[in-house]
């Protein structure tokens, strides 16, 4: 399974990957961020496609579910009963709604539709954005 990992040592807080990830989706909204640090550093924030995911079990409509193939999360906007338990739960605070409607999740997808993969990581220019293999 492949998961994006981030080094912040390298981040220069630019916002590449945010437009990366706007283009991508053809959306006025973005499923990754990039916030300052207490210690003045940048974070980009990404889902963490987590091995025990809060957002898939406090999910009452099953919209979040773990893909056991990939082991990516999943969401699917058309079970989605906008309850927001998947953004309370999330530890990482990677999860928010979008700001037109209201009604749906913006959570990162790996690009799926995307044959390249993720944007965030084929745009960073610092290559601080990585695709890495984990077991």
């Amino acid at each position: 399974m492949k998961r994006i990992k981030i080094d912040r040592s390298k981040c220069i807080g630019c916002l590449t990957c945010v437009s990366a990830c706007l283009v991508s989706h053809d959306s006025a909204d973005s499923r990754n961020r990039v916030v300052l640090s207490s210690d003045f550093k940048f974070s980009p924030i990404f889902c963490r496609n987590c091995d025990l995911p809060e957002c898939v079990y406090t999910c009452m409509s099953g919209a979040m579910r773990k893909d056991s193939e990939t082991g990516y999360v999943t969401y699917d906007k058309n079970k989605c009963a906008s309850c927001y338990m998947c953004i309370m739960a999330c530890p990482y605070g990677t999860l928010k709604e979008d700001k037109a409607t209201q009604k749906e999740i913006m959570k990162c997808d790996m690009c799926t539709h995307n044959s390249d993969g993720p944007q965030c990581v084929a745009k960073c220019p610092m290559a601080a954005i990585t695709l890495e293999e984990v077991k």
